[in-house]
């Protein structure tokens, strides 16, 4: 037997023993499942689309100290996740290990957020590559870019992954091996022409640690606080490697291999990045009040044809963070939908016999993040005088919907563990060991931290969008999920006993104890 067919047969049986059959292709391997999160935090779309929001409130010092310090964090969120991946490896992810580790309800509200969360980042992502690419086409058309061209570019982006996400994972798995080199290499080419080709001299190093300078009408250090957002909205999606996990070989590894080395990656790549842009500002006010903050340094350092076919590469690295992204939105709504707690959840459920993608819930995840950016520009068309971006109501929607649904199921298993209902033998081959409750408790302080950051003026507007849908939640909870959600398969399990039995079934009589054994309240 050869060794792809061992781990297909292997990683089968991890999910027989959870309740689910083998629906999705299996063919992902562990660079795929790691590109595909990096794909998704994509510093070419997160640190750069933001970087006006950075530097505006932080200045330059927020490359070079917010940038950091949101890395370190965010490693310490991923690796908290990743242990749970290696324990629970289902395409449910985040709601699955919420639902074994309290119950279904837990997970049914885990799952609703981080629907939202996901909702917001494919909005965010795609809508940044518009606010990139429409600039640049109307060059090339003679046209005026306006709020209306850039929402028509936007679906029309969306469009182009809803397409290539339908047609099936081989093609979109390797759209994001590419994806990752990419990036690599156009932070390399932006890097290099930045370094020996920028028009005058480079600002001194110590110009990336320079504090106390903002251009917004805040004290410093809350404008620094309000620019962190730059960087944590870029630090987002990493859970897509979870999402992918029913289609990874050999996932209880390679799937948290993947959410914690997209994460260090994107922070070595994305301040090297950042590091040269900021280095090449010829005039910090004049970037921060520009439209576009990091087409201005760009154009400013580079030149215009010159400047704008890095400005080109850089759209294309967006576009395939937004492919990437559809995909991780599609399989966390694919797999709620088969366990029955989402509205119409059959349809949402169905995979297309012909590609064998949730090709129906890849079309919903497009129109839901559509009709996020319509309500935004209908409410901004109504009330002209708002001041808050598009953008920035777009990312501080997923930051605040992704981590909180990140930080559930990490307090539920810390909470599970000091009841004595989570053992050391439930875990996966990936694990944090003795550290994995300090790991655990910094985490869930950095998530309610930004949580409350990511909300406060002039973000307020994200606030009462979440406080509004979590509204929404609670009457749909009440009203009928609470009594008429199953939970999700393995939640169904009544005791340790049988899964442990189940194991047995399945490997022909050898002794389970393996990652999957998590007694459950329902």
């Amino acid at each position: 037997m050869s060794t792809h067919t061992h781990h297909h047969d292997k990683d089968k049986q991890d999910l027989n023993k959870f309740g689910y059959a083998q629906e999705l292709l299996r063919s992902m391997g562990g660079f795929s499942n790691f590109a595909i999160s990096f794909s998704i935090i994509s510093i070419l779309t997160g640190a750069v689309s933001l970087y006006g929001h950075g530097l505006k409130y932080g200045g330059p010092g927020m490359m070079g100290f917010g940038w950091p310090l949101v890395a370190l964090f965010v490693m310490i969120v991923a690796a908290a996740m990743a242990e749970l991946a290696s324990a629970i490896p289902t395409a449910g992810a985040l709601y699955h290990w919420a639902s074994i580790l309290r119950n279904k309800r837990w997970g049914w509200y885990t799952a609703w957020i981080n629907l939202i969360g996901q909702i917001g980042i494919v909005a965010g992502i795609d809508y940044s590559v518009s606010l990139f690419a429409d600039p640049l086409l109307s060059d090339v058309f003679g046209y005026t870019s306006t709020e209306t061209s850039i929402l028509i570019c936007f679906g029309v982006i969306l469009l182009t992954h809803g397409i290539l996400n339908h047609v099936g994972i081989r093609i979109v798995a390797k759209f994001n091996d590419f994806s990752a080199w990419y990036h690599i290499a156009v932070v390399l080419v932006l890097v290099v022409s930045l370094a020996f080709f920028s028009k005058g001299h480079l600002n001194s190093f110590d110009y990336l640690f320079q504090v106390g300078e903002s251009f917004s009408d805040k004290p410093y250090m809350f404008a620094f606080l309000i620019g962190l957002l730059q960087a944590q909205w870029t630090f987002t999606g990493f859970d897509a490697s979870a999402h992918t996990i029913e289609e990874t070989v050999n996932p209880r590894v390679r799937a948290p291999w993947g959410i914690f080395t997209s994460v260090a990656y994107s922070f070595v790549f994305g301040f090297i990045m950042l590091a040269f842009v900021t280095l090449s500002i010829k005039d910090a006010g004049a970037a921060a009040g520009s439209d576009n903050a990091f087409i201005y340094v760009i154009s400013q350092a580079l030149g215009g044809d010159f400047g704008r076919v890095v400005l080109w590469l850089v759209v294309a690295a967006m576009w395939f963070c937004g492919l990437s992204s559809i995909t991780s939105f599609s399989r966390m709504m694919y797999a709620f939908s088969r366990d029955k707690g989402m509205p119409f959840s059959k349809m949402w459920a169905q995979i297309s016999k012909k590609f064998r993608t949730p090709a129906k819930a890849i079309w919903l995840s497009v129109i839901l993040s559509f009709l996020l950016a319509l309500v935004d520009y209908i409410i901004k068309r109504a009330n002209p005088g708002t001041t808050h971006t598009t953008i920035a109501f777009m990312t501080a929607v997923s930051v605040v919907g992704l981590y909180v649904a990140y930080g559930i199921p990490i307090v539920l298993k810390m909470v599970a563990k000091a009841q004595g209902k989570f053992l050391p033998k439930h875990l996966g081959p990936w694990h944090l060991g003795k550290y994995s409750d300090l790991i655990g408790t910094l985490a869930v302080l950095w998530i309610v931290f930004i949580s409350v950051i990511m909300v406060i003026p002039p973000n307020e507007m994200a606030g009462y969008a979440l406080a509004g849908m979590i509204v929404v939640l609670v009457v749909m909870d009440f009203a009928y999920y609470r009594r008429n959600f199953p939970g999700p398969q393995a939640a169904l399990q009544t005791s340790i006993a049988e899964i442990l039995r189940k194991e047995r079934e399945l490997e022909g009589g050898a002794s389970g104890g393996g990652g999957s054994g998590i007694t459950h309240r329902g």
